[in-house]
C-alpha cells in the first residue's frame, strides 16, 4: 500500500553502492530529443481554433508560425 509516495515498509537507504555501475551506459551522442513546449492557455486556444479551421493539427500550425518568424528574423540579421 502506498503512503506519501513511499511503499509502506520500504524506505530509502542512507547509502547505495554504485561501484559496479557503468558510467554512460544510457548516453548516446547526437541524440535528438523532442522537448515538450507548453503554451499559455490563450495561445493554445487560438492555435487550436486556427487548426480546426484549416483542418490540420495544432503542431502544423505552430510549426508554420515559428518557421515564418524564423525567416523574418534571419532576413533582419
Amino acid at each position: 500500500m502506498k503512503k506519501n509516495n513511499i511503499i509502506q515498509g520500504e524506505k530509502m537507504k542512507k547509502e547505495y553502492d554504485f561501484s559496479k555501475g557503468i558510467r554512460g551506459k544510457f548516453y548516446h551522442e547526437n541524440v535528438q530529443l523532442n522537448i515538450p513546449i507548453y503554451l499559455d492557455n490563450d495561445v493554445a486556444e487560438f492555435i487550436q481554433k486556427v487548426a480546426r479551421q484549416k483542418k490540420v493539427d495544432s503542431q502544423t500550425i505552430v510549426n508554420r508560425v515559428l518557421r515564418g518568424n524564423k525567416e523574418i528574423i534571419q532576413a533582419l540579421q
